[in-house]
């Protein structure tokens, strides 16, 4: 990769992230300072010349979410008044996209507020993992790029079940994600499916009904896209139980891990593991016995490096 005229900036909401993808490109993150105001308003310069550079800014839009969204939008603003030539919006979990619709009257569709936002600040392109839904890519109007981490999760099941394969069924935590645990069950031989049956009677509220498909004596994978306060995934998972699983696993690209998440996930006999990618920091007062969390620092930074040598991505997928 040719580095001349490149830049990777870290904003504050996974520095171990972007340390992660910089050293997988083998370059320096650019410096920058990022501080508060005492009134809470949020400064943003970059330490080094970008005129005529492509400008990647890594920051993930996890909580706090509206202050890490600012601040990218800040840094943003920053580059394209200093001349960049292409910014970049690395945003590895992209908060606010699961308002990507208006499910009742007079809501917001907040998923498409924010991608105009970005676009307004002087973004030109977006680089995503796994958003909420296929359509949020639609809902720019710059190029939007989005990677998967169920290949890096798939893997890491592949090498530590590899002598059960045979016994696993990935398991859909609601109809909406069956297209995802299908994808997921390609990439485990070929698995077979099963769906859990939910109704959702309130925001983060689910209610676990039935299974649709068989369990009984098997490895069942729940696969999401993340998990927030865990109670879709931890009821799923106790339902499971009963119909007969010999072992729960979660796979979840984002771990938000929202009160109580953790509490709920981490209960004795619920998983036997959980796992989760590093999109979003965990924090040691979230860490627990079984839980794994994998770095996708290899994947985004292929991406970057790929945007940046304008080299097709299609074939990271395949």
């Amino acid at each position: 990769m040719k580095y001349d005229k490149f830049r990777l900036i870290a904003g504050t909401a996974n520095e171990q992230l972007s340390h992660e993808i910089a050293e997988y490109l083998n370059v320096e993150l650019t410096d920058r300072t990022i501080k508060s105001f005492a009134d809470g308003e949020t400064y943003g310069q970059v330490n080094a010349a970008v005129r005529g550079c492509n400008v990647f800014i890594v920051q993930p839009t996890c909580a706090p979410t509206n202050d890490h969204l600012m601040e990218i939008l800040i840094l943003i603003d920053a580059c394209r008044r200093a001349s960049a030539k292409e910014i970049t919006a690395v945003i590895p979990y992209f908060g606010y996209a699961r308002s990507d619709r208006k499910a009742a009257g007079r809501e917001s569709i907040t998923a498409k507020l924010v991608a105009n936002l970005l676009t307004s600040a002087g973004a030109d392109r977006v680089l995503s993992m796994d958003l909420h839904s296929a359509q949020i890519q639609g809902y720019f109007d710059i190029p939007c790029d989005n990677t998967y981490g169920a290949p890096s999760m798939a893997k890491y099941l592949r090498t530590k079940y590899a002598d059960e394969l045979d016994d696993v069924v990935v398991v859909s935590p609601d109809v909406g994600g069956v297209a995802r645990a299908r994808s997921f069950g390609k990439l485990l031989n070929n698995a077979p499916l099963a769906i859990v049956d939910k109704r959702r009677t309130a925001h983060n509220v689910a209610e676990s009904l039935t299974v649709i498909g068989d369990v009984e004596n098997k490895i069942a994978i729940l696969v999401d896209d993340m998990i927030d306060t865990g109670g879709t995934i931890s009821g799923a998972a106790k339902l499971l139980k009963q119909k007969g699983a010999r072992k729960v696993l979660a796979c979840a690209t984002h771990g938000v891990l929202s009160y109580p998440a953790v509490e709920r996930i981490s209960e004795p006999g619920v998983f036997e593991e959980v796992v989760i990618t590093n999109t979003i920091p965990v924090p040691p007062e979230k860490n627990f016995s079984h839980l794994q969390v994998l770095s996708i620092s290899n994947v985004m930074g292929e991406a970057i490096s790929r945007i940046h040598e304008e080299v097709s991505m299609s074939s990271m997928f395949q």
